[in-house]
């Protein structure tokens, strides 16, 4: 009986193996970005959300300002009509506010109003927030305006509390950088959704909403879609978020390293005496004179730990759309009243200013700010439904579970024709 040669086991080829291998490693991969995106979703969900909450608002933040401003009324004057002095202003809130001192003052450039901001003492001012306040004056008349009050009774406005929320949730710098994490946070589940989205769409049409299948499937289309459509804008919005918390970081390490080696000729010289001060006015026209082509924002007083015990610091921007986001500081002997330097401002700082009114969307007039609304509505739609479908995932898992549980514990049914 002749035999027959044993049996071979069937073995897929070469190619096979390889596709299936391939499969495979995309699949885990997809796995991963999959992880990633879910994870890093949920850890930054509720912190955008009050972030893009309390930036809605902020966007119309000049507008909601006027609206609530109970200030009393500039005076009607001619559009060249001279303006008070500066040294003239800071007596007369020093007057208003015995034993204190003047801090900084702030001249408004789109209105004829200068604020003078006032503290117990610069220890006062560089330890407690609370101690800062100011007196606004009509530039044109000298007239008070609006006072905040006494440090320490001065109320704080609905927009101050959204944007303490919107920056730093109340928690000053360690706010800060935690809300930078959750900002590259964001921008990790931008860019994993971006990967998970052509292969878990690819079946669909661009846009496809299926409003017929069951809810959580309509939200994962809308999420998706909404997601994808608003990325580049979200993205920005993360990116620059992320920039601006550093701020403090960032001012700070200028600070020491720059500004520090540019006062080293004045270390350890005796500071000038309140009485040996130039009026900040002097300084002003120094600045204005010496560069024409800006325009002076802000003068900081001699003592600040954000300045120089010697100079006064005046803060001056272009007129242009673009270099009016661009600051520079300017040092002005506080004694003499003559330029020393005007500050070269490094480039972090300039990608900081540069990013700030990209964040807040606050250059274009009403037609962007509408537009930067629409788009902040969406980023919480995105963020909403996001969370819905981790919820309905996790509520569908176990009700499986709880169905799996049932029938693992229900009795054997007995069969028939037994009693």
């Amino acid at each position: 009986m002749p035999t027959t040669p044993a049996a071979t086991p069937h073995r897929p080829p070469a190619s096979a193996l390889g596709a299936g291998a391939a499969r495979n490693d995309r699949t885990r991969r997809l796995r991963t970005w999959y992880l990633v995106h879910k994870w890093t979703s949920l850890v930054c969900t509720l912190f955008l959300l009050i972030v893009c909450l309390t930036g809605l608002p902020l966007v119309f933040s000049d507008e909601i300002d006027a609206l609530l401003s109970d200030d009393a009324p500039f005076a009607t004057v001619p559009a060249d009509a001279p303006r008070v002095c500066l040294g003239t202003l800071a007596a007369d809130a020093l007057r208003r506010h015995p034993g204190e001192i003047v801090t900084s003052i702030y001249v408004q450039d789109d209105a004829p109003a200068v604020w003078v901001w006032l503290a117990p003492s610069w220890k006062s001012f560089a330890n407690d927030e609370g101690s800062r306040h100011y007196v606004k004056f009509d530039a044109h008349t000298g007239h008070l305006v609006k006072a905040s009050g006494a440090p320490g009774q001065q109320a704080r406005s609905f927009m101050d509390v959204m944007l303490s929320l919107h920056t730093d949730l109340f928690a000053g710098l360690p706010g800060e950088l935690f809300l930078g994490a959750m900002a590259l946070c964001f921008v990790a589940a931008l860019v994993s959704g971006v990967v998970l989205y052509a292969p878990f769409m690819r079946h669909l049409p661009f846009g496809t909403v299926r409003a017929e299948r069951a809810p959580r499937l309509r939200w994962l289309d809308l999420h998706n879609l909404l997601g994808i459509a608003t990325l580049a804008w979200m993205g920005v919005v993360g990116v620059t978020g992320a920039i601006n918390e550093l701020s403090a970081p960032l001012f700070g390490l200028w600070m020491r390293t720059d500004v520090t080696a540019l006062l080293e000729p004045w270390q350890g010289l005796p500071p000038p005496a309140i009485d040996q001060l130039v009026s900040p006015q002097v300084a002003f026209d120094t600045v204005a004179r010496a560069l024409p082509g800006m325009r002076v924002t802000g003068v900081v007083y001699p003592g600040s730990d954000q300045g120089s015990a010697h100079h006064y610091v005046l803060w001056t921007r272009g007129t242009t759309a673009l270099t009016s986001r661009l600051f520079s500081p300017v040092l002005v002997d506080a004694r003499t009243g003559a330029l020393t330097r005007v500050i070269g401002m490094p480039w972090y700082l300039r990608a900081l200013e540069i990013s700030r009114p990209l964040h807040f969307g606050d250059y274009g007039g009403l037609p962007l700010k509408g537009m930067w609304a629409l788009l902040d509505l969406i980023s919480i739609a995105v963020l909403g439904s996001g969370l819905y479908l981790w919820i309905a995932r996790r509520n569908a898992n176990g009700a499986r579970l709880a169905q799996l549980a049932r029938a693992h514990d229900a009795p054997a049914r007995a069969p028939r024709g037994v009693a």
